[in-house]
């Protein structure tokens, strides 16, 4: 009979302060979970000491495999490298900082095992921990991206989530370099079921993503996986367009009869930066696609690996 088995996915940049604490805590949930797994840790160029905790827990217990990238690819390349190396006949994603909590890996499992579901997904029942600021952003993002976008993500949904082998599978088959991963997961669909939970504070250390990059992360998802926001731009040209050809036939019936008008300077200078201002955004985010074409092309490895540890010669590489 063969044995399930379930790889959880664990990218981890400088988190040496919670190395440690995150085994203990995960190894002993997963003692009440009535199957196999592999603990997969990916280092993706941490600066500290991460790199030799991770040896060390690797020496220590052989369900834990470690892969170390050559420098930091960033979070969504490091997912993709432990999504490569999996095994198991499901995958969970799960932070080293422990606010999704492991307790709940359990009752995912049971979900599963069911048969009724490719994806369990686990959901914040509140934001809470987060900032009023972080809450309202991220709300006005999944709302946006909804909208604008094919594929419907979760709202409150982070990579917290259990995905049967076949999922995975799927996923692997999508080759971009630019990757937003909350996208990728949900892009095959599959059947899910959704288990919510109260997310908990940060066990170590400070989270990596400030509101800067969390900005340039959501944009790239939208540009990801829509071009609506390109498309925009044919639209508000034609609009504008429209108004103009108004305009020019109102100034030609009132020049005729009325004589010609003095042009005033404020209302040029508006329409003239108005109309640039557009121009320059559109411009932007037509660099942002053209961007992400380039990208394609030079069709450069999402990742590199350094080393592994408790690795076989036939796995992934």
């Amino acid at each position: 009979m063969h044995t399930q088995l379930l790889s959880i996915l664990t990218p981890m940049y400088n988190e040496s302060d919670g190395v440690d604490h995150f085994f203990d805590t995960l190894e002993h949930c997963m003692q009440a979970v009535p199957i196999d797994y592999e603990i997969i840790c990916v280092n993706d160029g941490s600066a500290d000491d991460t790199l030799e905790r991770l040896r060390r827990h690797a020496e220590r217990n052989p369900r834990i495999r470690v892969i170390s990238l050559t420098r930091n690819f960033g979070k969504e390349a490091a997912m993709t490298a432990a999504l490569d190396h999996a095994r198991g006949d499901a995958v969970l994603p799960i932070d080293a900082d422990l606010q999704d909590p492991p307790e709940l890996i359990g009752e995912m499992v049971e979900k599963w095992r069911t048969g009724e579901y490719e994806v369990v997904y686990a959901k914040r029942a509140s934001r809470d921990t987060d900032s009023l600021m972080k809450r309202k952003t991220a709300h006005w993002f999944y709302r946006l991206f909804n909208k604008m976008s094919e594929i419907h993500i979760p709202e409150n949904v982070g990579d917290f989530r259990l995905m049967d082998r076949r999922a995975v599978e799927a996923i692997k088959q999508l080759p971009e370099k630019d990757r937003f991963m909350k996208g990728l997961f949900c892009w095959p669909g599959f059947r899910h079921t959704v288990i919510e939970f109260d997310r908990q504070e940060r066990a170590q250390g400070e989270t990596k993503f400030n509101y800067w990059k969390l900005w340039n992360f959501a944009l790239s998802g939208i540009t990801s996986f829509s071009t609506f926001p390109i498309r925009i731009g044919t639209y508000l040209g034609i609009t504008v367009s429209f108004f103009a050809f108004i305009y020019a036939v109102i100034v030609v019936i009132k020049t005729l009869t009325t004589g010609v008008d003095v042009p005033g300077y404020a209302s040029t200078m508006v329409v003239i930066l108005f109309l640039g201002g557009i121009q320059l955004f559109f411009l932007g985010l037509l660099g942002e696609y053209v961007g992400r074409i380039y990208k394609e092309v030079k069709n450069r490895p999402i990742y590199l690996v350094a080393s592994k540890w408790g690795f076989e010669e036939s796995d992934a590489s």
